[in-house]
């Protein structure tokens, strides 16, 4: 099964990324972090939560890693604060010295990263004792109301297209599974919670325009089908979203946050 695409920052920001910062500033509230910490955002994409961090919690450093140089170079742009540096790295071999970071988080990552319990050990190696470790995942299976219309439409016309749906596939997105992973990595007081945030469309075109962006995993599916069948699923979706007087669509989305501590 071939991996979601995330390379194009500007197609990601107008697909998910403007959700993931209602997110990021609800998550941030919940770790009420003190000011003058040296944070790490693993994965930090387009630079959402970096963006968050810098005016929520007066870090006196935020360090941005991800996979992808197409985000890294987005993030470099849209966040030009002094204290964010941004660079290409993998969450599950962090290129920082043990015990460097007084936060690490990581938002809307873990999901896709294979072998999520190596990136949460290295979350755990490289933080400071009594460090905060917290992450968000989407709600792919039940809560992502955006992805859970598409994906039912999608299977309606091809049954096949349920094997690219993030729901089934992510293995992180469910509370019991971000507890486990963040005990297993020796972390404690581990507590997780939901973030309910609203996703309002002006209209359908707001809606269906992002998919045609080609980064994840729907996206992706779209990109394969024939004029005719991403048509045929265009209209499907419009029949089936639910559309305001006023042309919207109004949705939420759910994600989990988990948190915990190193022991000190």
């Amino acid at each position: 099964m071939a991996q979601p695409v995330w390379a194009n920052g500007d197609a990601y920001e107008a697909y998910v990324g403007r959700w993931s910062r209602l997110v990021a500033a609800d998550f941030l509230r919940g770790l009420a972090v003190p000011p003058g910490r040296h944070w790490l955002d693993a994965g930090s994409g387009t630079g959402a939560l970096t963006s968050a961090i810098l005016t929520t919690t007066d870090p006196v450093r935020v360090t941005g890693i991800d996979p992808s140089a197409g985000f890294v170079a987005v993030a470099r742009t849209r966040v030009t604060d002094p204290r964010a540096a941004f660079q290409v790295g993998d969450a599950r071999a962090l290129p920082l010295p043990d015990r460097v970071a007084d936060v690490v988080v990581s938002g809307l990552t873990l999901n896709f990263v294979p072998e999520p319990e190596r990136a949460v050990a290295e979350f755990t190696r490289v933080v400071r004792p009594a460090g905060v470790v917290a992450a968000y995942v989407w709600d792919y299976a039940e809560g992502m109301a955006m992805m859970r219309h598409f994906w039912a439409a999608a299977a309606q016309l091809d049954p096949a297209s349920i094997e690219r749906d993030e729901g089934r596939r992510t293995t992180v997105g469910q509370p019991d599974t971000l507890h486990a992973l963040w005990e297993q990595a020796g972390l404690r007081e581990v507590s997780v919670r939901p973030v309910d945030v609203p996703t309002t469309f002006t209209d359908f075109a707001d809606y269906w325009t992002p998919f045609l962006g080609g980064q994840g995993s729907a996206p992706g599916y779209v990109a394969t089908l024939a004029e005719t069948d991403r048509a045929a699923l265009r209209e499907l979706l419009a029949t089936r979203l639910p559309v305001e007087p006023d042309g919207s669509i109004r949705l939420t989305a759910r994600a989990w946050a988990v948190r915990g501590t190193r022991p000190a």
